[in-house]
C-alpha cells in the first residue's frame, strides 16, 4: 500500500508562508511518502480560480503523485459552487474549505450547505481546516456533516486544536457522524489517535502533514510511534485516502 500524505498546501499563502511541487514532492520522497493530496493556500489577491488551476497543473506534471483539491470561498456565492463545478471537471478530488482563513462558520447554511450538496452530488468529499474557535469547533462540524451524511467528511487538526480535558470529547462529537473523518495533524496526544482508532475505527483516522504548516517529518512520526496494528496502520498512511479520495482516478 502506497503512503498517502492527506493534506499538503502548496503555493504562496496571503499570510506569508509558501511550498512549491518541487519542495513537496523532494519533502515526501526524504520520508518516504508516495502520494498527497494538495490544495492550494490562502492566494493573494483572492483569486481562487487561479490557484486551483496552478493546483491542477502541478497535479498533471506530477506523474500522479499530487492529488488537486480545489479550494474555494463560500462568501462568493453560487459563483463559489460554480468555481468548484469547473475545477471539478479539471480533476479536483474533491473541495478544501479554510473557515478562519476565509471567515466563515462551517455550521452556515446559507453560505455552506449549498457546496456541501454539490460535493455530494460530484460524489466527491469536503475537506475542513478543523478546530478554529467560533469558525469550525466539533459541534459545528457536526452541524455540517449531517446536511450530507452520505458523503465523506475529512476534518483537519484530528478535528480539534484544543485536545486537552473535555475538548477530546467534543472531538468525538464530530465523529460520532458516520461520515466524518479525522487527520492526523498537528495531534500531540497520541492517546488521542489511538482513542478515535478504538472508539470509531481505523477506517476513520488519515495520516496528513498539512505541510508547509507542519513539518514532515514530524507528523509522519505520529503515526510510526502511536500503538496501531499494521492493518490499522496501512490504512492510516493509505488505504483511507486512497478509498475517499479514489485517488487511482485522480492521477489519471
Amino acid at each position: 500500500m502506497s503512503t498517502i500524505d492527506g493534506l499538503v498546501f502548496l503555493g504562496t499563502s496571503h499570510f506569508g508562508y509558501q511550498l512549491d511541487a518541487a519542495n513537496a514532492l523532494a519533502g515526501m520522497d526524504a520520508v518516504g511518502t508516495s502520494v498527497a493530496i494538495a490544495t492550494p493556500m490562502h492566494p493573494r489577491r483572492g483569486d481562487f480560480a487561479a490557484a486551483n488551476d496552478a493546483i491542477a497543473e502541478a497535479a498533471t506534471n506530477s506523474d500522479g503523485r499530487l492529488i488537486p483539491l480545489c479550494r474555494i470561498d463560500p462568501w462568493e456565492g453560487e459563483a463559489a459552487v460554480a468555481e468548484f463545478r469547473r475545477a471539478s471537471r479539471a480533476g479536483a478530488r474533491g473541495v478544501f474549505l479554510h473557515p478562519s482563513e476565509e471567515h466563515f462558520r462551517i455550521n452556515d447554511a446559507a453560505l455552506v450547505r449549498p457546496i456541501m450538496k454539490c460535493a455530494a452530488d460530484l460524489g466527491v468529499p469536503v475537506m475542513v481546516a478543523a478546530g478554529y474557535h467560533l469558525f469550525a469547533e466539533p459541534l459545528q462540524l457536526g452541524a455540517a456533516a449531517r446536511w450530507t451524511p452520505d458523503n465523506p467528511l475529512v476534518l483537519t487538526n484530528g478535528g480539534q486544536f484544543n485536545i486537552s480535558g473535555m475538548a477530546q470529547f467534543d472531538a468525538e462529537l464530530a465523529l460520532a457522524n458516520a461520515n466524518v473523518h479525522v487527520q492526523t495533524s498537528g495531534m500531540y496526544r497520541e492517546d488521542f489517535l489511538e482513542r478515535v482508532v478504538a472508539t470509531f475505527g481505523p477506517e476513520r483516522l488519515l495520516f496528513a502533514s498539512a505541510a508547509p504548516i507542519f513539518t514532515m517529518k514530524y507528523e509522519r512520526l505520529r503515526v510510526d510511534l502511536a500503538h496501531f496494528s499494521d492493518a490499522e496502520r496501512q490504512l492510516i498512511l493509505g488505504g483511507n485516502a486512497a478509498r475517499i479520495f479514489d485517488t487511482v482516478a485522480g492521477a489519471r
